[in-house]
């Protein structure tokens, strides 16, 4: 397998059983027996341990379990194709450590709600893919190690999905799981140049222990290259469940016919403003919005001004809830003096501000509401960049930052993302450009509560009009 390679990019895309086809493709070669599910299954293992001393980004592999489930892929819409998990839910045989030394590396008894559901469309995963601890910040740097942005070995993956990022750009698989508790999927599919929605709040089954967050923030879904893969995984996810209360999203076999009203918000309401590339990018993304017939024009995000440091209270609370709670959460094993100081930094501020959690919390949920009414009101959908400045060099958000350093420089970066969060609306980022660096550039459309066919059908217009860029060219 010969894997291209510069001083700075790095892909695993060659002529093998993967090729340069997204997880649709794949599954449709298994299908019709062109290849087997084995041969997809040793091509993205081989990728995986040809990129792994550049990228970095495999926590633990399955490998052999993974060739196991190839010889009955089964007959489920992505039967066979390989794919990763984020290590942040349960997954049986696998740890799951959540990118924390802190937890020890058991193996789960079985497959968690998450992770059934995702297995149910037919991915076989070759492992488990790394994260920051516990998710808290935008890149995926740990006090050990650091995972590689495929475009540009010297920056950040984004975070905190940046190992499942990583693999799906470079190519080592299709399609990868990721979540997203403020900007998760979204930020890390920006800095790789994918597809990432955030789906609405209750979308997909909850997480193991979800149930138990006060504000249910983080969702989980998929990383991928094409529209049509994250539209393929939600029509395939749903026949293990489906949430009655939302339409369903539906697969996106012709892009939008409809003509919309986007709103355009090029500066975060909460945040710093926007520079100058990532501006440049979302505009001109706009520009082509308006070729295609849609009706753009500038728009004004109704964020109430506590709704910033409500948010960071949350992450604070959570952080104190997990020094404090670790055993009970995580097993016996769970050593707190392994803690990394951006977690202990936030658990300290979290006790501080303990007092305010009923108005904060209280606050966060009425934004739900909020958020349906506006959009009520305004637009169809809104585009926004995904962050408000461009990707950053590895060891801008390192993990051995003092832990006030760090959160500042988090929370001025992912202006954009937390909102959706906390309304619990879908919000998906598509690429939109490329910094001088050639690093990708994302932007973000978000809509009504329900609403991700009409993202994703916008987004396969936008696909189809101007193909993503593509590492291996």
């Amino acid at each position: 397998m010969t894997t291209q390679e510069t001083t700075t990019r790095v892909h695993a895309f060659t002529d093998d059983a993967l090729g340069d086809l997204d997880a649709t493709g794949v599954a449709e070669r298994i299908r019709t027996k062109q290849i087997s599910a084995r041969e997809a299954v040793d091509a993205a293992i081989a990728r995986a341990e040809r990129l792994e001393p550049q990228l970095q980004a495999m926590a633990y592999d399955d490998f052999a379990r993974a060739r196991d489930r190839a010889a009955d892929p089964g007959d489920a819409e992505f039967a066979g194709v390989p794919a990763a998990f984020k290590d942040n839910i349960r997954v049986g045989g696998m740890p799951m450590t959540e990118g924390s030394a802190a937890i020890p590396a058991v193996p789960q008894q079985k497959d968690g709600r998450v992770a059934a559901q995702f297995r149910a469309t037919g991915i076989i995963p070759i492992g488990t893919t790394t994260m920051p601890e516990f998710g808290w910040t935008a890149t995926t740097e740990t006090l050990t190690r650091q995972t590689h942005n495929p475009w540009h070995l010297g920056y950040s993956s984004g975070g905190s999905s940046g190992g499942s990022a990583a693999w799906v750009a470079s190519g080592v698989v299709p399609i990868a799981h990721g979540n997203d508790g403020g900007g998760s999927i979204r930020i890390p599919a920006a800095a790789c140049g994918l597809i990432g929605l955030k789906p609405t709040r209750g979308r997909l089954r909850l997480t193991d222990g979800g149930e138990a967050m006060p504000v249910r923030v983080v969702t989980d879904s998929v990383l991928a290259r094409s529209v049509r893969d994250v539209a393929g995984f939600y029509v395939a996810a749903q026949r293990n469940h489906r949430n009655r209360l939302l339409p369903p999203i539906e697969g996106v076999d012709r892009p939008i016919e409809t003509k919309l009203r986007v709103g355009l918000l090029l500066d975060s309401p909460v945040g710093p403003a926007t520079d100058a590339p990532t501006r440049a990018a979302t505009l001109e993304l706009a520009h082509q919005l308006e070729s295609l017939g849609h009706q753009v024009e500038p728009y004004e995000l109704p964020v109430p001004e506590f709704f910033k440091s409500d948010f960071v209270d949350y992450w604070r609370f959570l952080s104190a809830v997990i020094e404090a709670a670790g055993p009970a959460m995580f097993g016996k094993g769970f050593d707190k003096a392994k803690l990394e100081p951006l977690t202990l930094g936030l658990a300290a501020q979290g006790r501080r501000r303990l007092w305010k959690a009923p108005i904060y919390l209280s606050r966060l949920l009425a934004t739900s509401v909020a958020s349906r009414v506006a959009f009520t009101r305004g637009p169809d959908v809104v585009l926004t960049p995904v962050l408000t400045h461009t990707t950053p060099e590895l060891g801008y958000l390192a993990a051995d930052l003092p832990a006030e350093e760090h959160f500042r420089r988090l929370v001025d970066y992912a202006g954009f993302t937390p909102l959706h969060n906390a309304t619990g609306g879908p919000a998906l980022s598509v690429p939109a450009g490329a910094t001088e660096q050639g690093l990708p550039i994302g932007a973000m459309l978000s809509a009504n509560h329900g609403a991700e066919s009409l993202l994703l059908r916008l987004a396969l217009q936008l696909e189809q009009a101007r193909p993503w860029r593509r590492i291996q060219d």
